[in-house]
């Protein structure tokens, strides 16, 4: 220790020196503001932050984006095809015309066709392709318009099943959203099945399994590489490149597309160069609306009557019926070529119409139009129009009077009658010619539609036999007690009336009236109620109505229907000519000819139903009989 350093205990004896206290250091001015306006301002910032993330996610929220979940579940409406007697197809039932098809199932050039033309960068893309869009950009403004497209395939299964067709930004930000979001749910494979049977194609095709066979006839599985480039190039523009009617557009795209399939190595040139050789056979479009239109519109409803409306719009099932095209499209000509006659050639004057041919022993409907155009008016006169049957109606009462035990022969007196009906009014009936023949029988009674004998058959006979006859022939319209109903006071369709004449027709034996055969669904037959024929008047009432009907045409009213072959049949005609008909049969065909304007109004002066519908029925049944 040096002599300098103070020992331990002189340390801690040495008095301490007093220290005077200093005043706190103040800051820097200048740094003290800065530093407050910087915690403000992030204060600021992180407030503004907040406020922009919470209306973002509010924004965001608002658009409501789709849930996309039931993708993997995808069963959009198919169509219900429809075929003939013979198994042709007639149409589809649809809400969208659209056959289901499955990717596996199909060749493979065909989704290499849509992949290439519409988005080549399928298979690597997340759901958007920036590259395509930038490009088609840039396309646009060098065109001056819209000529390209940037979506891709997910895009376009998002914007046809979860969006609406509103072109605003927020659509185009949740179309984005949703396309990356499919493709973390669905496969590629399952976006590029979905896209192939719901993409658009033209004619009212959607999908490509509904486009084949518009186009081409066949099936999406027999389509070639020609066939396949062809519905590749439709999407852009399906009208413009419809090969139905464009066909020199519809190639120069075939051409593009084959071209960018070879460009991506998906085919070779030579596959490209032969498929472009090969002229494309398309199918002539057939407007069958116009012929078949009613008929289809009937078994429509018959459809959802038994399996609900639910089910039909799902569609998926096949419907054989009992439609004769043959037949449907003489009826068609029949009767438009009758009212025609009746309007002068001015359509504005024309009489609507309905034409029902049914086949007598066995129900089937094998015809059956319910207006002159179904394209312009599709009301189905034929089923959903009830008229008054006017003497039509007169047989049923007639049959009723040979059940009761009344022969042909019985007499009644054709003489002037009055009425004393409710009100105190009073009814004088009087027959078409103004004329009184005294004791008829009831064969002439029927054969020249005598008024007077048929009301006094019906106040003779009563009200009862009738009622319960009616419903037996198949009539479901109400029928009131009065003795107008003797005249056909009632209203029927065109359809129940004739399916009634089918029962003078087949011995007695009533058979329902019915347009479907069977159903054939995926799972198998769809099983249809039927109803089932049984006898609705004796053997011998059925053999007199026949005789005492075949004399309406031979010596009666219905000489205009008369055919080279044995017919029976009965005019109808309602006060002041505003309704027609004869319905008859001949050969195995019950057919029942209406005319009448849909606004009721007098058809003429000499109107009646052996003057105008009689030749309708006449001019059908000659074309549509076998002949010998």
């Amino acid at each position: 220790m040096s002599p300098e350093s103070p020992s331990p205990s002189q340390r801690q004896t040495r008095p301490v020196r007093p220290q005077t206290p200093r005043s706190p250091r103040t800051p820097a001015r200048g740094v003290n503001v800065s530093t407050r306006q910087m915690m403000l301002a992030t204060l600021v910032l992180g407030l503004l932050v907040t406020i922009t993330i919470g209306a973002g996610l509010a924004w965001f929220q608002s658009l409501g984006i789709p849930d996309i979940r039931g993708l993997a579940d995808y069963h959009p409406p198919a169509t219900v095809l429809v075929r003939d007697r013979h198994g042709k197809l007639l149409k589809g039932i649809f809400r969208e015309n659209r056959e289901i098809v499955k990717l596996k199932e199909l060749p493979p050039h065909l989704p290499a066709a849509f992949v290439a033309a519409e988005d080549s960068g399928f298979w690597q893309h997340p759901g958007l392709d920036v590259w395509s869009i930038l490009r088609a950009a840039a396309n646009n403004l060098r065109a001056g318009r819209k000529s390209q497209g940037g979506s891709t395939i997910t895009q376009q299964v998002t914007r046809a099943l979860l969006l609406t067709p509103e072109k605003r930004f927020s659509r185009k930000f949740k179309e984005a959203v949703l396309a990356y979001r499919i493709e973390r749910w669905l496969s590629k494979e399952e976006i590029l099945q979905i896209y192939l049977n719901e993409i658009y194609l033209g004619e009212g095709a959607y999908g490509v399994g509904a486009a084949a066979r518009v186009y081409f006839g066949k099936t999406a599985t027999r389509l070639s590489l020609g066939e396949s480039a062809i519905l590749a190039g439709l999407p852009q523009a399906p009208q413009r490149y419809s090969p139905s009617k464009h066909l020199e557009q519809a190639r120069a795209r075939q051409r593009y597309v084959l071209n960018r399939m070879a460009e991506d190595s998906l085919i070779s040139d030579e596959a490209a160069r032969q498929a472009w050789a090969q002229e494309p056979r398309i199918l002539p479009l057939e407007d069958t609306a116009g012929t078949n239109g009613y008929f289809l519109e009937y078994v429509r409803g018959e459809l959802e009557r038994h399996l609900g409306k639910e089910r039909v719009s799902r569609g998926g099932f096949t419907v054989w019926t009992t439609l004769d095209t043959t037949l449907q499209r003489l009826a068609t000509e029949s009767l438009s070529e009758g009212t025609a006659r009746m309007g002068n050639g001015k359509d504005n004057e024309a009489p609507q119409g309905a034409l029902v041919a049914v086949e007598s022993d066995s129900g089937r409907i094998r015809a059956l139009v319910g207006g002159r155009d179904f394209l312009a008016s599709p009301f189905n006169r034929a089923t959903e129009s009830k008229r008054q049957p006017g003497s039509a109606f007169k047989p049923l009462i007639y049959a009723a009077a040979l059940e009761r035990g009344l022969g042909p022969e019985h007499l009644i007196d054709d003489a002037p009658m009055q009425l004393r009906l409710a009100g105190g009014k009073t009814w004088r009936p009087h027959n078409y010619d103004n004329s009184f023949k005294g004791p008829t029988s009831l064969r002439d009674g029927l054969a020249f539609s005598r008024n007077i004998v048929t009301i006094k058959l019906l106040k003779e006979i009563g009200f009862d036999p009738v009622l319960r006859l009616a419903p037996q022939m198949g009539i479901r319209s109400p029928l009131k007690r009065e003795l107008s109903l003797a005249l056909g006071s009632c209203e029927l369709s065109p359809l129940e009336l004739t399916g009634a004449f089918t029962t003078f027709a087949s011995g007695g034996i009533f058979h329902p009236p019915r347009a479907i055969e069977h159903i054939q669904g995926a799972g198998g037959n769809i099983p249809l109620p039927q109803a089932t024929a049984h006898r609705a008047l004796r053997a011998e009432t059925a053999a007199a109505m026949d005789e005492m009907l075949r004399g309406v045409i031979e010596r009666g009213t219905g000489k205009a229907a008369a055919l080279p072959v044995r017919a029976a049949g009965k005019t109808g005609t309602t006060d002041e000519a505003m309704d027609v008909w004869f319905v008859g049969y001949a050969g195995r065909l019950t057919t029942g000819v209406w005319i009448g304007h849909d606004r009721k109004q007098p058809l003429g002066k000499d109107a009646t139903g052996g003057s105008i519908a009689a030749p309708v029925w006449k001019d059908f049944m000659t074309k549509a009989l076998p002949t010998k």
